[in-house]
């Protein structure tokens, strides 16, 4: 397994770019898939001034622009160590403070969605809020056990940054004994939690989206990374 310093001794552009083709066209259908499903009324409610479809526009664009700043981040630490170069021993507190807010705001503006949207999902009342319940409970563990045991260095990318970190021994404990992805597989069922909890179509659009396009982000990011961070090839 090469060390972070060989990686970048033997990175090529190549390399930097692998998967993001791909990510740009399947974003941006996904963008346009999401935003024709959205509904808006003749005299839509409004919510710290938007309307439902205009916070729902904006949690989709919002999302976009986050994965699109990791990809960037991600590609350019691991082969570049830009961050480090540009904030040296503080990169990675730079970094988080960057990454957070755009994290945070993915659930806030899925609340904000429903909070203005009159158009209900289909199925049953009761049963939405049951099931919204229980993705939401479930979410909730799946962030306890990210923060607990993952810990936040590590869910922010630390291991792009810090030979040390990627040293770190395989999570276990909370929901990370039963899966390996915690935060996509399961957390990001929150956003859904949340829209049915709201009883909100376009949040529960806004919900599919992120959930569908973070599954994005791990194989045309992530995967070609976490390759070359941990294989023994």
């Amino acid at each position: 397994m090469a060390r972070i310093d060989e990686i970048r001794d033997g990175s090529t552009w190549g390399q930097i770019f692998e998967g993001q083709p791909q990510h740009i066209l399947i974003a941006f259908f996904l963008v346009v898939g999401a935003t024709a499903l959205l509904i808006g009324d003749a005299h839509p409610p409004r919510v710290l001034g938007q309307t439902s479809v205009g916070w729902a526009v904006t949690s989709i664009w919002l999302a976009v622009l986050h994965q699109v700043i990791v990809a960037i981040v991600f590609r350019l630490q691991l082969h570049k160590g830009l961050m480090t170069r540009l904030f040296g021993h503080r990169d990675l507190a730079v970094w988080s403070a960057i990454f957070m807010p755009l994290l945070i705001a993915r659930p806030l503006t899925v609340i904000l969605t429903g909070l203005a949207d009159t158009r209900a999902p289909p199925g049953i009342e009761a049963l939405n809020y049951i099931v919204g319940a229980l993705l939401l409970a479930l979410a909730v563990w799946g962030m306890h056990s990210t923060l607990k045991y993952f810990t936040l260095r590590r869910a922010v990318g630390g291991d792009h940054f810090r030979e040390d970190i990627r040293a770190l021994p395989k999570v276990k404990g909370g929901i990370f004994d039963y899966t390996d992805n915690g935060m996509y597989g399961v957390v990001f069922f929150g956003l859904w939690g949340i829209a049915l909890l709201l009883g909100s179509w376009n949040a529960l659009i806004v919900a599919l989206f992120q959930h569908a396009y973070i599954w994005v982000h791990m194989y045309m990011t992530e995967a070609p990374d976490m390759r070359r961070l941990y294989s023994d090839a």
